[in-house]
């Protein structure tokens, strides 16, 4: 048995609370200052407020302010945060974490540096930490996997990248169970780029979604061809740029397409696409789902605004991302949805 250490309630590290409890391991639930009436409830119900299942049996639960107990003893701490978090997971938890305990984040994004480049969490991470000569296991988890399907125990499959593979073993060992199935990677670069990738291309396939229900009735059948069409180019355009970003193999991409269809069926991003494509503009829509994390938005923007920076430098080209750049005008500039569907067409 393992200690698991989960610092973040959101509904993601909250989720995985079930196989690390569920394998047998103890399991400390801390919210963040953000999440304190989610742990009020949680131990009042044994639930989370947005899940349909209790959590397991035997699951403690700590507010922020006793996070330093949490930790002392856990084999694991995993980072349960949102990408608007990840500033404060890095000054405030990560220097309170033993050297020798390893870390496990579920935050999917990139920091876009202002110069072109994209860099990953894991790395932002072990730079924040080096200012002060402190070193950490930083992993991370990649992968097609919602919170309350995971909760639900729906078959998932992710991906565990770290730069070292007997940790990584451990951290299989301690979270793998019937329903949670883990394969590991070393490339971090190549797994966490697949994974934020997809958030501004998911956004572009719930776009002829809306532009459907726009011109047939929000109750109208349902339109593959369109769908297709924009995930077909989302591949296309995500390859390119995982090549950029240095990840090539299959496997990394697979896990980056799989990531794109699940959200393209199911989140947040998928609510937010199908509104931009009725017609309404980015302010619009983000009034209409008021209250909702859109963090997804924020790192589509940050990818398109390194695509724009390498193609003034003429490193990438602009008719290699047609679908990413007007995406980012929708999102950044309020334009109109206009699909350029002449753009994607390709002579092989």
């Amino acid at each position: 048995m393992a200690i698991v250490t989960i610092i973040g309630a959101g509904m993601m590290g909250s989720a995985l609370a079930f196989p690390a409890r569920e394998n047998g391991n103890e399991v400390r639930l801390v919210g963040t200052h953000l999440d304190r009436s989610i742990i009020d409830n949680c131990i009042r119900t044994n639930r989370h407020p947005k899940f349909e299942r209790d959590f397991p049996a035997g699951l403690k639960y700590y507010q922020i302010e006793q996070v330093e107990t949490a930790i002392e003893g856990a084999d694991l701490v995993i980072g349960g945060i949102s990408s608007f978090g990840v500033d404060w997971f890095g000054e405030t938890v990560l220097p309170l974490i033993p050297s020798d305990i390893p870390v496990l984040t579920v935050t999917k994004g990139l920091i876009d540096t202002g110069d072109g480049r994209l860099t990953t969490y894991p790395a932002y991470w072990e730079a924040m930490l080096a200012k002060s000569g402190k070193t950490l296991s930083l992993n991370a988890i990649g992968g097609p996997c919602t919170s309350y399907e995971l909760v639900a125990h729906d078959q998932t499959e992710v991906a565990f990248c770290g730069k070292d593979l007997q940790t990584l073993r451990r951290l299989r060992e301690i979270m793998e169970t019937d329903y949670y199935h883990i394969s590991l990677s070393t490339d971090i670069v190549g797994i966490e780029s697949a994974v934020a990738l997809k958030n501004g291309y998911a956004l572009g396939v719930a776009l002829t979604i809306g532009l459907n229900q726009k011109q047939f009735g929000i109750d109208s059948v349902l339109h593959y061809n369109s769908q297709a069409a924009i995930f077909g180019q989302s591949v296309r355009e995500m390859s390119r740029l995982l090549a950029f970003q240095g990840a090539l193999t299959p496997e990394n991409q697979a896990v980056g397409f799989g990531d794109l269809y699940v959200t393209v069926y199911g989140g947040r991003t998928r609510l937010i696409g199908i509104l931009l494509g009725r017609g309404l503009d980015i302010d619009e829509a983000r009034q209409e789902l008021s209250g909702v994390t859109l963090e997804s938005l924020v790192v589509a923007g940050r990818v398109a605004n390194a695509v724009r920076i390498n193609i003034k430098k003429g490193i990438l080209r602009a008719e290699d991302f047609p679908l990413l750049l007007h995406i980012d005008e929708i999102v950044n500039q309020k334009k109109d949805v206009c699909i350029p569907w002449d753009q994607f067409r390709f002579e092989a």
